[in-house]
């Protein structure tokens, strides 16, 4: 049983961690494009939906 848990959340991992990755990508663009026009308020929200995503990811590759 332990087994198949774990190949179940191997495979979770494999689809999820390319879709976490891709996020990622696009609020680092977001928040480039926030530090160029100074926007602090996106800026501040970037990095939390950061953070989140950083956390996330964490969890699938450990």
């Amino acid at each position: 049983m332990r087994d198949v848990v774990e190949a179940l959340r191997r495979r979770e991992a494999e689809e999820k961690v390319p879709a976490i990755r891709l996020e990622i990508d696009y609020q680092l663009v977001t928040l480039h494009d926030a530090i160029q026009e100074n926007d602090k308020t996106v800026i501040k929200e970037t990095k939390a939906r950061l953070n989140i995503l950083r956390e996330r990811l964490n969890q699938f590759e450990s």
